[in-house]
């Protein structure tokens, strides 16, 4: 009988690209903050821009985080989210604008409580009008997804059409309340206050999201369903009114951005939300399928990109975006932060 052969085991050590894969996506945005000032080599410019490109970037997550959510737990592929960017926008502005005492007072606390408001009521309507959309066109085409896509872009058309009926076909061009005008000066760079804000709401939303989904029990289970649904339901779960939650969350959240949009642009449009969507589903489809951080990653990443080449070369800032996708996906196809394989 022959000896067994001597083995002796080896470790191989992990390569540095190896090493840095897993934080590859967070450091994109520094990175390309760097390039950024290296490509416009003025501190104050580049400062301008970048926050310029935060508080883009910070109010498309708010409106791309509920599609996300939705698309990697649902597997609704829901056109018709830009109707509830419009609505929100809409609503939120016609409450700005009846509070007009509020917003013309030179006080901070005043201006910020009626945009409070505004916000409110933009979240209320459009987590109705998000309970509603379900119940009535999402849910029969659950699993199909040509008709998924069919019945809520005419979802979108409707609600646009509804819109212009009760506020009329023009633009509606308004002013930020008093307190959010103008702009800070800082190292030479002159910030816009209202970008300020944005960007503080931005960084609100995406920490309680992520608290929402990582310490709760209801993120818990939000999880799991993108994971394997079928195992949540046999544990005892109702994951179709999980469904239903995340739907009207994720259309409250379009609201919210809808109103932060319009506040950034001061102007509203019945297309609005048609217009924004296009950098919604570039945002939601380079950060990962379901993944909240994925999609945060991304919208800083489209936001900051668009300022700097619209600076640096403005024919360039049409295609940027496009560009920054197609880079992205022939790097990582399933996304920067994949949380579900695509079904």
């Amino acid at each position: 009988m022959s000896a067994a052969p001597e083995h002796a085991p080896t470790m191989a050590q992990a390569t540095l690209a190896d090493r840095i894969g897993p934080y590859m996506p967070v450091l994109l945005v520094p990175l390309l903050a760097l390039a950024g000032f290296l490509a416009i080599m003025n501190p104050a410019s580049w400062l301008t821009l970048t926050v310029s490109g935060l508080a883009m970037g910070m109010m498309i997550f708010i409106m791309a985080s509920g599609l996300t959510l939705v698309f990697g737990l649902m597997d609704v592929i829901n056109f018709g989210h830009g109707a509830f960017v419009s609505v929100g926008a809409f609503v939120g502005i016609t409450v700005l604008m009846a509070l007009g005492q509020m917003t013309a007072a030179p006080s901070l606390l005043l201006n910020l409580g009626a945009v409070l408001l505004a916000v409110i009521g933009a979240i209320l309507a459009t987590g109705a009008m998000g309970w509603a959309f379900e119940k009535v066109i999402v849910a029969p085409v659950y699993g199909h997804h040509l008709k998924q896509i069919l019945v809520t872009m005419g979802g979108l058309i409707v609600v646009e059409q509804l819109i212009i009926v009760l506020w009329g076909p023009e633009e509606i061009y308004f002013n930020r309340p008093e307190a959010l005008k103008g702009a800070v000066t800082f190292a030479g760079a002159a910030i816009e206050k209202y970008r300020l804000v944005a960007v503080a709401v931005g960084l609100a939303v995406f920490a309680a999201m992520r608290w929402v989904l990582r310490r709760t029990k209801i993120g818990l289970i939000v999880r799991a369903g993108v994971e394997n649904g079928e195992m949540v339901e046999a544990l005892g779960y109702r994951l179709k009114l999980v469904f239903v939650g995340v739907f009207i969350a994720g259309s409250a959240l379009a609201g919210l951005g809808g109103v932060m949009w319009a506040l950034y642009q001061e102007v509203i449009t019945a297309h609005m939300g048609n217009h924004a969507m296009i950098l919604i589903f570039i945002v939601v489809i380079i950060g990962g399928l379901g993944s909240v951080e994925g999609c945060f990653i991304g919208a800083l990443l489209v936001g900051l990109l668009q300022n700097y080449i619209a600076f640096i070369e403005p024919k360039a800032a049409l295609i940027s975006n496009i560009a920054l996708m197609v880079t992205i996906l022939m790097w990582r196809p399933m996304g920067m932060i994949p949380v579900v394989k695509a079904k």
